[in-house]
């Protein structure tokens, strides 16, 4: 495929059929999961990040990496431990020897590639995990008096393990409004554990190919940007952030104007890959978990009865039928 450029913009069927084509190839490298699939390309597509959530062993790195071949995009993986140092991600200045004498030369850290994988990011310090935080919204790494931007597109595509409390650190509320989707990985059914086993011993896995790139994604990205929203629509949309600050016995914290953002961009992306080029109420319900499980502070009834954050996101979409 030919390097895309602006004359994609005049050809949105051609872009959407290109990203269910990259849909496919990366369910080659992953078996099931195909909702979370396209909640990523959602997210991808508006240029949002994504936190990753669930067990050990369900695929979430590989996911990311698969996503990075099918893209080409460029690919770094952070591991990230308690002894992980702010400079480890973004960056350092070093002193270079010439023939001048001594400079300062700023070395660049893994932070800088398109599609960043910061695997169990809850196990670093809070100092580290600040670290993220100038990249994630304004795409640019400040070290010293010098600021230096990234790549674009730039993505980070986060994981953490819920049920490993010992040596982790939860992420602060700054940094979680950073991320546009959190997406919960479940545990495959017996038959998606059958094609897992299969996929990744004793068989030799399919190779994965190039359907699309950076530019194209770019291209992608300014259509999805010019979608409309009706009035009523948008209305819907901003009630059900609104209700996150009404008097709600299981919400101590409601969602940040980051929340109205991102579920306008993902009800679009998401029309977009279903060959809409209009936004309907059930775009903004069925993005409504993602972009806001990890927006809403839960109250202490709602931690003490057991009450999740998608049963009232759920208590707040039942109140505002359409």
């Amino acid at each position: 495929m030919d390097m895309l450029d602006q004359n994609l913009l005049q050809n949105p069927g051609y872009v959407a059929q290109r990203i269910a084509a990259c849909e496919l190839e990366i369910q080659k490298g992953m078996i099931g999961q195909h909702e979370i699939i396209r909640q990523v390309m959602i997210a991808m597509l508006t240029g949002g990040n994504v936190l990753l959530e669930g067990m050990p062993g369900l695929g979430k790195t590989r996911l990311v990496s698969t996503i990075a071949k099918v893209f080409e995009l460029s690919f770094k993986r952070i591991q990230f431990t308690p002894d992980l140092m702010p400079s480890d991600v973004t960056g350092t200045n070093i002193i270079i020897k010439n023939e001048r004498g001594s400079a300062f030369s700023f070395e660049r850290g893994p932070i800088f590639a398109n599609l960043v994988l910061a695997d169990e990011i809850n196990r670093a310090t809070p100092k580290t995990q600040s670290a993220l935080l100038e990249a994630m919204q304004e795409h640019t790494v400040t070290v010293g008096n010098e600021s230096h931007a990234l790549a674009e597109p730039f993505f980070v595509l986060a994981t953490q393990n819920p049920i490993e409390n010992e040596g982790t650190y939860l992420l602060p509320e700054a940094q979680l409004d950073r991320f546009m989707f959190k997406i919960l990985v479940r545990f495959p059914s017996k038959k998606e554990l059958r094609g897992i086993v299969e996929l990744t011993e004793g068989v030799q896995p399919p190779p994965l190919q190039r359907q699309f790139d950076g530019a194209g994604l770019l291209a992608a990205r300014a259509l999805v940007g010019q979608i409309p929203v009706a009035d009523a629509v948008m209305d819907y949309l901003l009630e059900i952030v609104m209700a996150t600050h009404a008097p709600n016995p299981y919400i101590r914290e409601g969602a940040s104007p980051r929340a109205a953002q991102a579920m306008i961009r993902a009800a679009r992306a998401k029309a977009f890959l279903e060959g809409r080029f209009n936004v309907s109420f059930q775009d903004v319900k069925e993005t409504a978990y993602p972009v806001l499980r990890h927006r809403i502070i839960p109250s202490f009834d709602a931690i003490s009865e057991g009450v999740s954050e998608d049963a009232i996101i759920q208590g707040i979409l039942e109140d505002r039928k359409v």
